[in-house]
């Protein structure tokens, strides 16, 4: 009796299984606190951009994204009171130790001698820029900067971000993740150099 050969597991297969998988996450009815979750977190401690799950999720759930936009927003503005919040009260005992551990403290340094010359500006562009977040939200509590600014700043820069990858998914779809996944740094960069230049630009005028 000859032995019945299982089917072969071809790399579309595997790739089809894990978009279903991911299709049920996406429709869970947990996925908009899941979100929330990640996204404070994700401002606060986790050096991986969120766009790595929010842009597949987005082009999943699009008759939602824009419910998806928000809530990812309200976490970041959670996870970014409580950066703040940290570099104001706690950040000899807690601040310094997670520069440390993320390696940010250079470029804490760094942003720090800017934001006392251009503050709001410098704020701006942690948010859009590959800048770390993190190192933004300690800058702002350590120089007792006012929360309302800062919270301010928080939700324009965050806000272009992620209702900005809402649009781009409500108009290209899954166009949009196969050049995120290949430019995602080179257009961070490229945002930084615009405005910068633009504010240089500004500040000459």
């Amino acid at each position: 009796m000859s032995k019945v050969s299982k089917p072969a597991v071809t790399p579309s297969s595997n790739s089809g299984q894990a978009d279903a998988w991911y299709q049920r996450v996406a429709e869970s009815s947990a996925v908009l606190p899941l979100m929330f979750v990640l996204s404070m977190l994700e401002s606060i401690i986790i050096p991986i951009p969120l766009e790595l799950i929010l842009i597949p999720l987005l082009i999943h759930q699009r008759e939602r994204l824009w419910a998806i936009a928000t809530v990812v927003l309200a976490g970041c503005l959670v996870g970014a009171s409580i950066g703040y919040g940290v570099g104001l009260w706690l950040f000899d005992d807690i601040g310094d130790a997670i520069l440390t551990y993320f390696g940010y403290s250079q470029a804490f340094e760094q942003f720090t001698a800017q934001f006392q010359q251009h503050g709001f500006v410098t704020l701006l562009l942690t948010g859009i820029t590959p800048i770390p977040f993190q190192v933004g939200m300690l800058a702002a509590g350590s120089s007792n900067y006012p929360f309302s600014l800062f919270m301010l700043a928080a939700v324009i820069a965050r806000g272009l971000r992620y209702y900005g990858l809402a649009l781009l998914v409500y108009w290209f779809g899954p166009l949009v993740l196969g050049w995120w996944q290949q430019h995602s740094r080179k257009a961070g960069w490229l945002l930084l150099t615009l405005l910068g230049g633009g504010y240089a630009v500004y500040l000459l005028v």
